[in-house]
């Protein structure tokens, strides 16, 4: 390995032509300067040992030629992703090393001390900002997600544009922050945790795990495998995995079962219910072509630290946020976690488990009034908005430069389902989807936030005088705004009379209806809503 500054006059001398072609000179984001070997390309799989410098001045702008102030060391690294390593700028996975090759944990942009990373270079996703965004509305409502930190990237000479530092997904006191579960730990409390476990492709060497015992899809098709994050596949014991096999049964066999929705003997037994919320509502936000499918993580820690299953962290939302032009993914209108049914045919499904919680009325309302709760303040719209102008106002700068670099704007990248001829047509587009996708959400967590039907709720109308002459009157009760209708039909079934109220029924009603028909049998009928009636006759003489 070249010594510090033989690298940093190397660089230079091989960067520096570059600058005539308008690439990296300056930048309002850190530059982060990757080294291997002898220039050899990076792998796929394993990470080979490079040398990464960061410049980050901070409140101040970062030059090509400044001293490496924030990172000036050893790493290993490897190309890491799965359909993304068909497009020519890569994704990294990455590890901070020291000198003689172990772990070197460190603070890198604030970010708690670790030495796992992931430098993502978004390339379909041409707005830049998508993973950033969910990950950023995750912080906010969630317990843990990744944190991002946008930078220009030099990897041997060669400029590869705009990447987002963020951090691995892994068992840590500061990401997802479950108990250790060491090979010598098979009984007892300390055999119940932690796990991190996910639905994901089968991608790389080493994987493993276990399928559900029942379809994915509660119509019979479909299996999902259950994959193995921590402890890793070449890690876990027979025991552990024995043992966390056994749980996920007893859960599932509990979630399919009549009493599912049972406050005490259902389901809440198993999943923390808020996690599964705020995780629906980051998917749900983006709506998400590969949420609750891929990438999907979920995680239990030991029973003695309460041991129930919570969703999370989300990860990898390049194809969400309108940015895949099948299975309905630049809908604004829609629920990701109904992908089987927009597409059958798919071969990853959305596992039962959604599916099942949506026929928990209690779940549904407790969704939508956590929506608005959050919509009040957290999840606002200024406050998304102003999160979501503020990185475009970043990057603008940062991205005239990847586009120089990658000839993607107003070419069609898959999946695209919006090709923009600039990048501030990528931001307006992302922006008004954005706007469109929140209030149709608003306007489906708001019926979610109903109360349930309760037969008290609506109290038996009196109807009367019966028989009747010119007047006939109608007393009725509802404990919430909804349209009421009034229906009056002839012994024969044919609609001879009708009153609608427009919403206003709120508490006591009485409607007077006068009428000049004839004598005779009449049936009357009252829908709250249109769901909800009462019926009865009465006789006019």
């Amino acid at each position: 390995m070249h010594t510090r500054l033989t690298i940093k006059l190397l660089l230079l001398a091989i960067i520096l032509p570059a600058f005539a072609f308008g690439q990296l000179v300056n930048s309002n984001l850190p530059i982060v300067i990757i080294e291997t070997e002898g220039g050899q390309p990076i792998p796929n799989e394993p990470k080979i040992t490079a040398h990464m410098g960061i410049i980050w001045n901070q409140d101040d702008y970062n030059s090509i030629s400044d001293p490496y102030n924030h990172y000036d060391g050893f790493i290993g690294i490897e190309i890491r992703g799965s359909s993304s390593q068909g497009f020519e700028k890569k994704n990294y996975a990455l590890e901070t090393r020291k000198a003689d090759g172990s772990n070197n944990n460190v603070s890198l942009f604030g970010f708690p001390e670790e030495n796992d990373w992931v430098l993502h270079g978004p390339y379909s996703d041409k707005s830049l900002m998508r993973n950033a965004i969910a990950y950023t509305l995750a912080g906010w409502t969630m317990a843990y997600a990744p944190r991002v930190q946008f930078c220009e990237v030099v990897i041997n000479g060669q400029y590869e544009g705009v990447y987002l530092f963020t951090e691995k997904i892994k068992r840590d006191k500061n990401r997802v922050d479950v108990a250790e579960l060491n090979p010598d730990e098979n009984q007892g409390d300390d055999l119940t945790g932690g796990y991190i476990l996910k639905f994901d492709k089968w991608d790389g060497a080493d994987n493993d795990g276990f399928t559900s015992d029942y379809p994915a899809d509660l119509d019979g098709f479909g299996t999902t495998w259950f994959l193995y994050h921590y402890p890793k596949p070449d890690e876990i014991t027979e025991k552990q995995k024995a043992y966390i096999q056994q749980w996920i049964r007893d859960l599932e066999f509990n979630l399919m079962s009549p009493y599912f929705d049972s406050p005490q003997y259902g389901y809440r037994q198993y999943f923390d219910v808020p996690s599964f919320i705020n995780y629906l509502f980051i998917q749900e936000i983006g709506k998400n072509v590969d949420a609750y499918r891929l990438s999907t993580f979920f995680y239990k820690d030991k029973d003695s630290k309460n041991g129930k299953l919570f969703m999370g962290p989300v990860w990898d939302f390049n194809l969400a946020f309108g940015n895949a032009d099948y299975c309905d993914g630049w809908q604004t209108a829609g629920w990701a976690w109904q992908f089987n049914e927009v597409c059958p045919s798919d071969a990853w499904v959305v596992h039962f488990w959604w599916e099942r919680l949506w026929q928990d009325k209690a779940f549904l309302r407790e969704t939508g009034l956590r929506w608005q709760d959050l919509r009040n303040d957290t999840l606002s719209n200024e406050r998304i908005f102003g999160m979501v102008d503020s990185l475009y106002n970043m990057l603008v700068g940062p991205a005239n430069r990847n586009y120089q670099r990658f000839q993607t704007l107003g070419n069609y990248v898959w999946p695209n389902a919006y090709i923009g001829q600039s990048y501030q047509d990528e931001y307006f587009y992302l922006r008004n989807w954005l706007t469109a996708r929140l209030n149709w959400l608003d306007s489906q967590m708001a019926l979610l936030a109903e109360p349930e039907y309760v037969e008290a709720d609506y109290f038996p109308p009196k109807v009367y005088p019966n028989p009747f002459r010119d007047r006939l009157t109608f007393e009725y009760y509802v404990r919430k705004e909804v349209p009421v209708s009034i229906q009056l039909y002839d012994a024969r079934g044919a609609l001879v009379l009708q009153h609608i109220d427009d919403g206003h029924s709120n508490g006591s009603n009485s409607t007077h209806l006068n009428t000049d028909l004839p004598n005779g049998l009449y049936f009357y009928r009252i829908l709250f809503g249109d769901k909800r009636e009462a019926a009865g006759k009465v006789v006019r003489n």
